[in-house]
């Protein structure tokens, strides 16, 4: 009788805290999810009433300000516009100095480079930084991609329903989430506030980068100038693309093998040389100082780094 009371007081224990699991998921997890579907557009649109201080808004907080104006910097202020990340030039500096300060204390400390670990460092700090930009700029594109046709569908509905164009593309800067939510709303304000179609469209994808968005930006300006059924036309454009999608998602599956190969061939150096330096403190310290180590250590990162490369253009192609 007592085991029986003690298995339903552990099942009692068992249901509360599965229920206070998912009490906390809903408070914590869900609702950030639910905070995430309205676009940030709309989140200032509720703050300032103004929409032209919105669109400003939104201009000041993509890419490097005034600092992309310099020569020479054009690229990394579009590279950094296309993240959509809200960033300043001090803040990309500090990480710098961070991504350097970490590649510096190897190279001086373990490798002994002196002053060569100066340069090596911020060399390796700049290179991390720009990786880091590109992969955020790749997310947010296949999340763009993602939206795409379906943002196509909703303005074919608009259309459809008698709705004018500009009407349209509102819908889908009020339904969607961002990036595609924010991203259409700036395309509104633009011709809004009296620039030409074609020019706020190139001006989008200008801004977001992916490729698909060129036939988009063309379907709309041929139309505008030719004429015919815009709806007809999107729609075969988000057909096209979902079919580009489904294409793309199956090279990706087929490309997986050949992309953890990379990464677990990267990473196996480096866990070998941690896991060694945990059991046996004293297995590198007998050929630290030896005059091959460093030329040996410098070798075998350009082969690692040749080897991703080779890595890279074998599972990542046109098509």
């Amino acid at each position: 009788m007592v085991n029986n009371e003690l298995w339903i007081i552990y099942a009692l224990v068992f249901g509360a805290a599965l229920l206070g699991f998912q009490a906390l998921y809903w408070l914590v997890f869900r609702s950030r999810a639910e905070r995430k579907i309205i676009n940030r557009r709309l989140a200032l649109s509720s703050e300032l009433s103004d929409p032209v201080a919105v669109l400003d808004v939104l201009r000041r907080e993509r890419g490097l300000g005034n600092l992309g104006n310099v020569p020479g910097l054009q690229w990394l202020d579009e590279l950094v516009m296309q993240t959509g990340w809200k960033v300043n030039p001090v803040r990309i500096f500090v990480w710098i100095a961070v991504l350097s300060g970490v590649f510096y204390l190897p190279l001086a400390f373990w490798l002994k480079l002196g002053p060569l670990a100066i340069v090596m460092a911020v060399a390796a700090g700049l290179l991390t930084g720009y990786l880091i930009l590109r992969r955020a700029r790749a997310r947010r594109i296949g999340r763009f991609s993602e939206q795409l046709p379906e943002a196509l569908d909703i303005v074919v509905r608009g259309l459809r329903a008698g709705h004018p164009f500009r009407v349209a593309l509102g819908l889908v800067a009020r339904e969607l989430p961002d990036p595609i939510g924010t991203e259409f709303g700036i395309l509104i304000d633009e011709i809004s506030l009296g620039a030409d179609q074609q020019v706020a469209v190139d001006h989008l994808a200008a801004r977001v980068g992916q490729e698909d968005l060129t036939f988009v930006s063309i379907a709309i300006n041929i139309q505008s100038q030719t004429g015919g059924n815009l709806a007809e036309i999107l729609q075969g454009l988000s057909r096209v693309l979902r079919n580009r999608s489904k294409l793309r998602l199956k090279v990706r599956a087929l490309t997986s093998e050949g992309r953890l190969s990379g990464i677990f061939m990267t990473a196996m150096p480096f866990i070998l040389f941690v896991i060694v330096s945990l059991i046996s403190p004293n297995y590198f310290a007998e050929v630290r100082d030896h005059a091959l180590v460093v030329p040996a250590v410098v070798a075998g990162l350009m082969l690692l780094g040749i080897g991703n490369f080779v890595i890279f253009r074998m599972v990542n192609f046109k098509f």
